[in-house]
């Protein structure tokens, strides 16, 4: 079975200027139900997987930071403007990365889904786990461990 360990998960922005991989499988895939995310994809909710930044590489294009300009950093495309990643602040050994613009999205299906004290009634998700805001940090060892068994299964 592919776990995706080995594997190169590649993406890209909407006009394909801007283009990335990382060489592990995602640590975590998420839904985040807050305004700031809801605004930034005009949508209801971001997708994003994590990887470790030592795996991370942009292998075209220079993206530039957007966003809020904030202790978070957003990184977009310069030419169409694709919300492509985020460096969380304090934690600069992890990047976080839209689902929605890796190759095969469909294989980024969110485990957990936080914010969803700001979610709209409507907007659901299959996520496994659900928190009100983000899971507290005790529980990231269990969730990541969790993950990587539920997402082995899934590929």
């Amino acid at each position: 079975m592919n776990t995706g360990a080995g594997k190169v998960h590649k993406g890209s922005c909407r006009c394909g200027q801007v283009e990335f991989q990382a060489n592990c499988a995602p640590l975590i895939t998420m839904a985040c139900h807050c305004r700031g995310c809801q605004k930034m994809t005009a949508s209801a909710y971001s997708l994003s997987s994590l990887f470790p930044m030592n795996s991370f590489e942009v292998i075209e294009g220079e993206p530039v930071i957007g966003g809020m300009h904030g202790d978070d950093r957003h990184y977009f495309c310069p030419h169409c403007m694709s919300w492509l990643y985020t460096r969380p602040n304090g934690l600069d050994d992890l990047v976080n990365v839209r689902s929605t613009l890796m190759d095969d999205a469909k294989s980024y299906e969110p485990f957990i889904e936080t914010y969803t004290s700001e979610m709209l009634s409507w907007a659901r998700t299959p996520a496994i786990h659900s928190f009100k805001t983000l899971p507290p940090m005790d529980d990231f060892p269990d969730l990541l461990a969790e993950f990587a068994n539920w997402y082995a299964k899934s590929q």
